[in-house]
């Protein structure tokens, strides 16, 4: 508990500045002396904290997913944006606004839960299939896999004139999260404290089938459980702020090099560090091109394709 004190600490500070970027400027020091107008506390309780709170849940939550991907797949290049998990939740969320727009946010959460499933679970199938020569064809394949479905995603788009507004859900941007739109992540959060309890299974699923058989675990229903919490996290993200990429490979590879594989002693640090990495990039993102805000998914596209790139040439220099 000690160690986690210093990402803690870092994760208040990142929080706390958060509340207080933003194009309205809010005094810290009038809110925290009760002087603060009733419009500013008004922008705070209504945007800024449920923003940041929207933040720090579904950081943590694709981490957690991410890693459990990687267990699941047994392979360190793997997570919800390279394995058509994501794009299958996007096609979901695409054919409930096309077949039933008006359902409720809980409802369209469990359909784009649901694709995501399939699309993970296609995955999995096909891995087992395809004789797997390199690490690095896993990750091809997932990549492969998603700009299949995200092909799919665009033509239907296209044919029913939504392009702009798949664009404007699926970028990763937090700055429309609002009281009353960001709820559902609790679910996320619920999702990733389930993980914590069942690490210890996880990391036995890692080791594979028939060791983790041998071992006495009900290795399916494992597998199972770990497509749930990665589907539903990963659907509570997209339903609230679109696609968040590439936090699944950072943070777990991260946090793997330090601490090593079992996730009894590592999810916590994992989470906290995806919470700690999508909030600095979003603050990066208001920052950096203010008053205008760059999503932090864009953000995150360019933090997590230059590591993704890093992990590919260590492989390949390993290899060598």
């Amino acid at each position: 508990m000690v160690r986690l004190l210093v990402p803690i600490l870092l994760l208040i500070a990142l929080a706390v500045a958060s509340l207080f970027i933003g194009v309205s400027s809010i005094s810290p020091l009038a809110v925290l002396f009760g002087h603060a107008d009733d419009r500013a506390l008004m922008l705070l309780g209504a945007s800024r904290l449920p923003r940041t709170l929207a933040l720090l849940i579904a950081g943590a939550g694709m981490a957690v997913a991410g890693t459990i991907m990687q267990m699941l797949a047994r392979n360190k290049f793997v997570e919800p944006s390279t394995a058509g998990t994501v794009e299958s939740a996007a096609l979901g969320m695409l054919t409930v606004l096309l077949l039933a727009p008006d359902l409720p946010v809980f409802l369209k959460m469990l359909v784009a839960a649901a694709f995501a499933l399939a699309g993970t679970t296609l995955f999995l199938a096909i891995l087992r299939r395809i004789p797997l020569r390199s690490v690095l064809m896993v990750p091809l394949i997932g990549i492969m896999l998603g700009g299949v479905i995200s092909a799919i995603t665009a033509f239907i788009a296209y044919r029913f004139d939504m392009m702009q507004t798949m664009g404007a859900w699926t970028s990763g941007d937090f700055s429309t999260v609002l009281r009353g739109r960001y709820e559902i992540l609790w679910v996320a959060f619920g999702l990733t404290a389930a993980a914590y309890i069942a690490a210890d299974r996880f990391t036995l699923a890692g080791m594979g089938e028939e060791l983790a058989t041998n071992l006495g675990l009900n290795y399916r229903r494992v597998l199972t459980l770990g497509l749930i919490i990665v589907s539903l996290v990963t659907a509570s993200v997209v339903v609230t702020a679109g696609v968040v990429p590439f936090v699944g490979l950072i943070v777990p590879n991260v946090i793997g090099l330090v601490a090593g594989d079992s996730l009894r002693r590592t999810l916590p640090w994992i989470a906290l560090c995806g919470a700690i990495l999508v909030l600095g990039c979003d603050i990066v993102g208001r920052v950096v091109n203010a008053p205008f805000e760059i999503p932090v998914g864009s953000v995150l596209g360019i933090v997590g394709g230059v590591f993704f790139l890093y992990l590919l040439l260590r492989k390949r220099s390993r290899a060598v």
